[in-house]
């Protein structure tokens, strides 16, 4: 049994670190065949080809940010939906259950967003 464990943890330790060579590897080989040319031009700001004018940075209002968070995580969890409906029947009361619980933290999220104001334009 303890020969099985350490077996295990010796190809994921092979894994890991065949993983870690792999982008090492690659990252060498990327640092040797790409093009070196630095000029002034380079190192400027671009956006669009119009030269900026002031400053570059400007504040956005933070409900943006939120509304855009929170419908990335609504959006995603719905991704997470289709395996579950493709095999609802073979699931049966386990896999039930187990939409309801996503479900309810999934209400659970909008009713903590929507009480604290932020799907509320301002």
């Amino acid at each position: 049994m303890i020969s099985l464990a350490i077996n295990n943890a010796l190809l994921a330790l092979v894994a890991l670190l065949t993983g870690v060579a792999l982008v090492a590897l690659a990252m060498w080989i990327a640092g040797l065949i790409s093009p070196r040319s630095f000029n002034k031009s380079k190192g400027e700001p671009y956006e669009c080809g119009i030269p900026t004018r002031g400053e570059s940075m400007s504040q956005f209002h933070i409900g943006y940010y939120l509304f855009a968070i929170l419908f990335l995580m609504f959006d995603v969890e719905t991704v997470f939906l289709f395996p579950w409906a493709v095999k609802m029947r073979a699931l049966g009361t386990d896999g039930l259950l187990s939409i309801a619980v996503f479900f309810g933290i999934l209400v659970l999220g909008l009713v903590y967003a929507w009480r604290k104001g932020a799907l509320e334009w301002k």
